[in-house]
């Protein structure tokens, strides 16, 4: 991870030093519309995430940007749709008391293929570091009673891609920025966990019901005992970046 982060560093650095040589050589003017743009996600407004980006132009063809996404604590986006779907009234019941929040910042650098930085297609090599918080009860039977225990915790999550995109300018200083595909990959580390005095018949119970837990891409291991569980996560993370940005150049 520390390796993967400087190598993005020292790229970054090479881009400008690159960037700051084409713009000596060839000495043009500065674009009346400036070198800055800020942007906001508009596909990620309906998610509950608000997710802000701001794009520099370095040299004739290159940028740098950084994104920041924010999405407050509360329960999942579409709540009410996705438990249409779910015929298990006990896991709508789980659904209904899942809290989730996370935060994220985005790196980047992007070289432009048409004649000009901030016009036209795009690739741009990108990291991105994410932090997700998660509340949620987990359910068991004790004496053919439900019983349930708080666990919450968070994930942590590094991943570098490449976003595949395209950037137009709609008229005066407003540009659109889309995202078409941006495949990353990385590694994730985190833990849930709760308190709750528990019986030995409980334990089974509850390490029945996290080992049944199936989360994609990475391996999970279970600790419960006589004062509570926990639930550690830990492996490779996978996603796929994507949106549609309203911007303002300046």
């Amino acid at each position: 991870m520390k390796k993967t982060g400087l190598t993005f560093i020292f790229l970054l650095f090479v881009g400008f030093c690159f960037a700051q040589d084409i713009e000596q050589n060839n000495e043009k003017p500065i674009s009346k519309d400036g070198k800055n743009l800020l942007k906001i996600n508009l596909l990620s407004l309906p998610l509950k995430n608000y997710s802000l980006g701001f794009e520099h132009k370095l040299g004739k063809k290159i940028t740098a940007g950084i994104g920041y996404r924010f999405m407050p604590n509360g329960q999942m986006p579409f709540l009410s749709k996705i438990k249409t779907f779910v015929d298990d009234p006990d896991v709508a019941k789980q659904l209904n008391e899942l809290y989730v929040s996370n935060t994220a910042i985005s790196p980047e650098i992007r070289f432009y293929l048409g004649k000009q930085a901030m016009r036209g297609f795009y690739l741009a090599p990108f990291s991105r570091i994410s932090n997700y918080k998660i509340a949620v009860p987990i359910e068991y039977e004790e004496n053919n009673i439900k019983e349930s225990i708080p666990m919450s915790g968070e994930l942590k999550t590094f991943t570098a891609g490449l976003q595949i995109g395209a950037q137009w300018k709609l008229g005066g200083r407003v540009y659109l920025d889309w995202w078409i595909l941006g495949p990353q990959y990385g590694k994730a580390n985190g833990s849930l966990s709760g308190k709750k005095a528990l019986t030995a018949n409980e334990q089974a119970e509850i390490r029945k019901e996290l080992e049944g837990l199936d989360i994609p891409f990475v391996t999970t291991t279970t600790t419960v005992n006589s004062s509570g569980a926990r639930l550690d996560i830990k492996g490779p993370w996978a996603s796929i970046r994507a949106g549609l940005n309203l911007g303002f150049r300046f």
